[in-house]
């Protein structure tokens, strides 16, 4: 049973869809195979895995990113419900700097993103009670987290409901300047 990984429109951001097996019992789907995945992440063990569950539709949360010791891969999967994820290409000598790519992750579509280090990430519940697991290659440490503002122009995200729900931490979070040169990895 194979992880299906296509490319998109930033370097290093990739879409994996994953199979099912069903039978009479059920189904049955990997979310995770090292020999597969390790070229992903560059061979970096999981560190963390997180869990997010949303109780309304149209939360937003994000944009976020790890910087310095603690820049990390994440892998991000719809476990339940739907999402709309975005992630910016923030990455100072990247091909693809400050490109988006919006992809709809669900339970239903069985499928995840793994997004590279330097790209900022969020994303907008589409259903209510949407659930997120997260593997991560790198603790989190607050004190080298990076955040944008999932409203700002230079990145004219579109969101497909009203943001209803968000936190304030990351309401807060700035619009990049004009002078944004990126970050160094």
């Amino acid at each position: 049973m194979l992880i299906e990984c296509h490319e998109t429109g930033i370097d290093g951001l990739f879409e994996c869809v994953n199979s099912r097996l069903h039978d009479t019992r059920g189904s049955f789907s990997r979310w995770y195979c090292s020999k597969q995945m390790n070229s992903l992440i560059d061979n970096l063990p999981i560190r963390q895995i997180n869990h997010s569950i949303n109780i309304h539709s149209g939360t937003v949360r994000g944009l976020h990113y790890q910087l310095g010791p603690q820049l990390e891969y994440k892998i991000i999967r719809c476990i339940k419900g739907e999402v709309l994820d975005a992630v910016v290409d923030l990455r100072r000598n990247s091909r693809t700097f400050l490109q988006v790519v919006q992809v709809m992750l669900s339970a239903t579509k069985n499928n995840a993103l793994v997004v590279p280090p330097g790209c900022a990430h969020g994303f907008q519940c589409i259903e209510d009670n949407s659930q997120l697991m997260y593997l991560h290659t790198s603790e989190y440490f607050p004190e080298f987290e990076g955040g944008v503002n999932v409203n700002d122009p230079a990145l004219n995200i579109t969101w497909p409901l009203p943001i209803k729900d968000q936190s304030e931490r990351d309401s807060a979070f700035p619009f990049l300047t004009d002078n944004f040169s990126g970050i160094l990895l």
